[in-house]
């Protein structure tokens, strides 16, 4: 899903200029900048999304719910409103999904060293491999197809997580 379009443009070249919904999507969209490093954009928005994962675990379930719902909106909406400021498909700036998808992995899950880290790498490998069906979910159109591969990659990887954990301590 991330054509280029010769009329790319990046998140500084339209910050200055840009209103205040939309300076306001792009902050939230490349997660307060995790999203513009050079390389690994994807890894940095996931690493970046632990601190709110972190307040999430620690807020309990029903707060977490309230927060990851909220979370999910606002990633459909800054991304689809970066996507148009940018000029591109699917930016790679865009790790809002990453967050998301974070959020749904770690999804009642004690903090703690390993779980958390086993959930980190599920959650990149199920986002980068993306296997049947998440890779169709990207051809959705806008918003809702940068986020929706996300969302159901912290799925699969919250499903492994969970059989990871229930071995691990099954021993």
């Amino acid at each position: 899903m991330s054509r280029d379009r010769s009329d790319t443009l990046t998140p500084g070249a339209v910050f200055g200029t840009a209103s205040f919904p939309d300076k306001a999507a792009l902050i939230l969209a490349t997660w307060f900048g995790s999203g513009l490093a050079p390389v690994a954009s994807g890894t940095f928005g996931t690493l970046a999304a632990l601190p709110l994962a972190y307040a999430v675990s620690v807020a309990g379930s029903g707060w977490g719910v309230l927060v990851a719902l909220t979370l999910f909106g606002l990633a459909f909406w800054s991304s689809e409103r970066t996507r148009r400021l940018l000029r591109k498909d699917d930016p790679s700036p865009v790790v809002i999904d990453e967050v998301a998808g974070t959020l749904v992995t770690l999804f009642l899950v004690p903090p703690s060293w390993m779980g958390w880290t086993a959930g980190f790498f599920l959650f990149r490998f199920f986002d980068i491999f993306k296997p049947y069906p998440i890779r169709r979910l990207e051809s959705l159109k806008g918003g809702l197809g940068i986020v929706a591969d996300d969302l159901l990659a912290g799925v699969y990887a919250r499903i492994a997580l969970g059989i990871f954990l229930w071995l691990t301590h099954a021993a």
